[in-house]
């Protein structure tokens, strides 16, 4: 939950995950103490706001997820993949039990922020009345939890366990677009003076490949070749 400013938006949010066996909750630069309110609003899922982290930015709480999927009601200049609550579900069943996933939701009266949205892979959108859409974030919290403890509780039958490589974290992510940004300024391929949307609309590409670990060090073994041959070269 990013920068939420009403306890009882939190503790309702704890309430919600509890009713659905989701258990850990990051709170982002919150605007608001959590007290009386917050856990009155639990109505018993007290462990929950018990056992909260607190972080200054939206990059450190996701830094170790290999999956960042983001809440979004608002139209975004920029298109950004997006899955329904009952795909994300499934996306989450399909990933081992070790890999870390985080579902962002933001302000209540703002959302996202375009830069904490270009940390995720996909943006979920929950269909609902077009001519009053918005969903208070406890509410969000509570669609999405429940589509993940459906998919949980009604295992397909004949589903074989599909080996899947270990997953690139936001923080390795991160490290590659920097040294992709690093590199294509070096290269003169991106004007810094006018970069446009580039940045942008490579990390929308990058982001939809789902990248595992490996994926990612090759790429940035790429990278560091197109440094030393330029090294080289000079």
């Amino acid at each position: 939950m990013v920068g939420t400013t009403h306890p009882g938006n939190i503790g309702a949010a704890a309430r919600a995950m509890h009713n659905m066996s989701v258990s850990s909750l990051v709170l982002v630069e919150p605007k608001c103490p959590i007290g009386e309110i917050a856990y009155a609003r639990a109505s018993g899922a007290s462990a929950i706001l018990d056992n909260r982290r607190t972080t200054a930015s939206l990059q450190e709480a996701v830094r170790e997820c290999s999956l960042v999927i983001a809440s979004s009601a608002r139209i975004r200049s920029l298109p950004w993949p997006e899955v329904t609550p009952q795909q994300t579900a499934e996306k989450i069943r399909e990933l081992d039990a070790q890999t870390r996933v985080a579902l962002v939701f933001g302000r209540e009266h703002s959302g996202l922020t375009n830069a904490e949205l270009q940390l995720c892979h996909y943006m979920v959108n929950i269909p609902a009345n077009p001519e009053f859409s918005s969903l208070n974030v406890a509410a969000a919290i509570q669609v999405l939890c429940y589509e993940i403890f459906k998919m949980n509780a009604n295992p397909v039958e004949d589903r074989q366990a599909i080996a899947r490589e270990c997953a690139a974290t936001s923080h390795e992510i991160e490290g590659y677009f920097r040294h992709l940004e690093q590199v294509l300024t070096t290269t003169q391929f991106l004007d810094t003076e006018n970069p446009g949307l580039l940045m942008q609309r490579l990390r929308r590409l990058y982001q939809r490949l789902e990248m595992t670990r490996s994926e990612v060090n090759i790429l940035r073994g790429i990278l560091s070749s197109v440094e030393k041959y330029r090294s080289r070269s000079e």
